[in-house]
């Protein structure tokens, strides 16, 4: 690629930008952990909402897209536009009680909500497993991403990338804390738009394409453009039915956790409030799924023309590792035509999108390793500084273990493929943890276990041991129902409030400790009524949260309003102007009845 000096003039610049955020909160983020990993709580929601929003658009978001695109066409996104679903459960029904909880990260509700050994177990255990091991995975893959770009884009070997993009990163991720990271997504975010906008446009005017009218009338692409899959067939069912009916609930993902969770949790419980929090939320769900999709999409399906199969990408680029070609490499691919200083903006674009995601899972996964497990199980009176310096260490590890792993991955959606597998079925129970009584810390033990074995049977053991292969879809609906089955034979067959004493006589029991979750978080009392009555506290009936059908119809019309917005403007780049304005308008209706009426 013929990078000219205006684009390396524009790269250096944005690196620069970058660095310096970080050194500037250096000395403000080392005062206390809560600086280092929450700045304080005290952050705005517009700028937690771009920060939700730039940490998800990552390096492999575009390439990821772009696979499926090139697979299943435009209606394959529903595979992660489902997600929306839970997004707006997180808007409406928790966001308040996170914020609400004043705990320091997710891992903590566990000692907050359940009780004994089993939750302290469960805390330490989720914060190795999920702030190292399914952390690692998850930069991982977005590393992998940058590999495939620097490649086209570059002409870098996947060694100087990963060292490159692994030094740098980690270098202001361990100065400046929660607050440099979001500071830099903020910055990160509105150099993204500008250059994936700006992507989609150039690559609409490239002479093998010619305008958008021309783009969407090929026939290449025309088999591609549908919103829904065709009813009667196979992706009808795997793409949408599955993803709609029962994915979004029963399937845990890092960024669209059923019942919040992961950095989404640890950007609402640094919001300056309750109403900051919820802001946040709604932000991010209306940028990430309305606004920010299709210049991804556009330039995905330019590719299918420029690059209508792999053995073109193959010989349009010798000198990439034949193991790294694949659909999600027509992305890179197509950026490769862009003229120089708009070449500048992207791949710095692309650069801070990497960077941004793999920053705020380095300050999370440091914030699990060092609040839920060294300060609680190794050194509870750690100071501050050691406690800051502790977190500064174990961001390195983390990122020198990503740099090891990268290399033996292979793709984008195989990748996320795994990481859906692995949380399958366990989504049901973070939604009614909130909500259930019953729920404890065995149930969850349980449903982490049995949806990470069934991952490892399913993906690896059967298919390869023994020759059984199922489709992506028969796995998932699998793994939910087994998992499902197996916690919830746990909430019933285990009774916390007969071991808690026996096992842990310091801790409160049971009883006391749901008594004080409902205290402190005002729950919506459905599902605690007939414990808070049976234990002579029915007057905390009358505290809770009220308006559950409210905020379920609230939950509902936002869907609404964002689906539409994002169908309206794909009408719209598909010429069908008279769909974009009726889609739009119901839109409009739907967010004045939310803001005006319901409030």
């Amino acid at each position: 690629m013929n990078i000219q000096a205006i684009d390396w003039i524009i790269i250096g610049a944005t690196l620069v930008l970058v660095l310096a955020i970080g050194l500037y909160y250096t000395k403000k983020s080392g005062k206390n952990p809560d600086e280092f990993f929450l700045s304080g709580r005290d952050m705005p929601w517009w700028l937690l909402g771009f920060s939700m929003v730039a940490t998800t658009f990552s390096a492999d978001t575009p390439n990821l897209v772009t696979d499926i695109v090139r697979k299943d066409g435009v209606a394959g996104n529903w595979a992660w536009w489902a997600f929306l679903l839970t997004g707006m459960l997180t808007v409406y029904l928790y966001s308040r009680f996170w914020r609400r909880s004043g705990i320091t990260t997710d891992l903590e509700f566990y000692e907050l909500r359940y009780s004994g050994r089993p939750a302290a177990f469960l805390r330490g255990f989720r914060a190795v497993y999920l702030g190292f091991f399914f952390n690692v995975m998850i930069m991982a893959t977005v590393m992998l991403a940058g590999v495939k770009i620097g490649s086209i884009m570059l002409g870098a070997t996947p060694i100087q990338t990963i060292v490159a993009i692994s030094s740098f990163t980690v270098l202001y991720s361990s100065l400046g804390g929660f607050k440099g990271v979001v500071m830099t997504d903020f910055v990160q975010f509105i150099i993204a738009m500008v250059g994936s906008v700006g992507a989609a446009m150039a690559v609409i005017n490239l002479p093998e394409i010619g305008s958008l009218d021309a783009l969407v009338s090929h026939e290449l692409v025309q088999q591609k453009l549908q919103f829904f899959p065709d009813p009667g067939t196979d992706t009808f069912v795997t793409v949408l039915i599955i993803p709609i009916a029962v994915q979004w609930w029963s399937v845990w993902y890092p960024g669209a956790e059923p019942g919040g969770g992961g950095y989404i949790a640890q950007r609402m419980l640094s919001a300056k409030d309750e109403d900051n929090a919820q802001k946040a939320t709604l932000f991010f769900n209306f940028a990430h799924y309305a606004l920010r999709p299709w210049p991804w999409i556009i330039i995905a399906l330019a590719s299918l023309i420029m690059f209508p199969d792999l053995s073109t990408l193959e010989t349009q680029f010798p000198n990439v590792d034949k193991s790294l070609i694949n659909d999600d490499l027509a992305y890179p691919a197509m950026l490769s035509f862009l003229p120089k200083g708009l070449l500048g903006i992207v791949i710095a674009s692309l650069i801070m999108a990497l960077m941004s995601t793999i920053s705020t899972h380095l300050n999370w996964g440091a914030s699990y390793l060092t609040h839920d497990f060294y300060k609680r199980f190794i050194k509870p009176d750690a100071s501050n500084k050691n406690l800051i310096v502790f977190g500064r260490v174990v961001t390195v590890l983390l990122m020198l273990c990503t740099a090891v792993l990268v290399p033996y991955l292979e793709s984008a959606k195989k990748a996320f493929g795994i990481l859906l597998q692995i949380g399958a079925g366990t989504g049901l129970l973070f939604i009614l943890r909130w909500f259930w009584y019953r729920i404890h810390a065995v149930s969850e033990l349980a449903a982490m276990i049995v949806s990470f074995i069934m991952a490892i049977l399913l993906e690896l053991v059967l298919p390869n041991q023994f020759g059984i292969e199922f489709t992506g879809s028969e796995k998932l609906l699998i793994g939910i129902g087994v998992t499902t089955f197996a916690w919830l034979v746990a909430t019933f067959v285990y009774d916390p409030s007969k071991q808690t004493a026996a096992l842990d006589e310091i801790n409160p029991t049971h009883a006391e400790k749901l008594i004080k979750f409902v205290e402190l978080i005002k729950p919506y009392p459905m599902g605690w009524k007939k414990f808070l009555r049976d234990h002579n506290r029915a007057d905390l009936i009358d505290q809770c949260e009220g308006g559950f059908s409210r905020s379920i119809l609230k939950m509902v019309l936002g869907t609404l309003a964002i689906y539409c917005l994002l169908f309206g403007i794909g009408s719209f780049i598909y010429g069908n102007m008279l769909m974009g304005i009726g889609l739009s308008l119901i839109c409009i209706g739907v967010a004045f009845i939310l803001l005006k009426v319901l409030k």
